[in-house]
């Protein structure tokens, strides 16, 4: 279950899982943390595990059909065991978005694919190739709709 957790961005578990979802420097990190801290327009959800935070996914909405992925990590150890598919997941079912929306880099895009999302190349931006990653809902439902129909023919 994911819950709240910007008003624990004080905390230095917080930050550094934060961190690993920005680029690496104080001042990337500073700005997500102001991002949730100051604004009532982005919302910061964690995943807790045992009495930790394991994994946390930030978003927004630009509009009301759209969520817009701005940060995701999971720690380390945790990693490669389905926690980010996951926060993925329960976002939707949270929120339930026409569309799901995420910018990333060579290094996350092969998440994303392997999530389902579509990507296409923005080209490069702060020195690297950026990466738009589109998720439809109505598109896995329409075509697991069509699977069921193809079992029962």
């Amino acid at each position: 279950m994911l819950i709240p957790i910007a008003p624990r961005l004080g905390e230095a578990e917080i930050q550094e899982l934060l961190g690993w979802s920005v680029f690496p420097d104080p001042e990337s990190l500073q700005r997500a943390v102001d991002l949730y801290a100051n604004g009532k327009a982005h919302t910061l959800l964690g995943l807790e595990s045992e009495g930790r935070i394991i994994g946390l996914i930030g978003y927004c909405r630009p509009n009301a059909d759209t969520i817009e992925i701005a940060h995701i990590a999971v720690t380390p150890e945790e990693r490669y065991k389905g926690y980010g598919r996951g926060l993925i997941l329960e976002l939707l079912a949270m929120e339930n978005p026409a569309v799901l929306v995420a910018e990333t880099d060579e290094e996350a895009v092969d998440f994303y694919r392997s999530s389902r999302f579509t990507v296409e190349s923005l080209g490069e931006k702060y020195g690297v190739e950026r990466f738009k990653c589109t998720y439809d809902p109505a598109a896995f439902e329409d075509e697991a709709e069509d699977e069921d129909e193809d079992e029962n023919a």
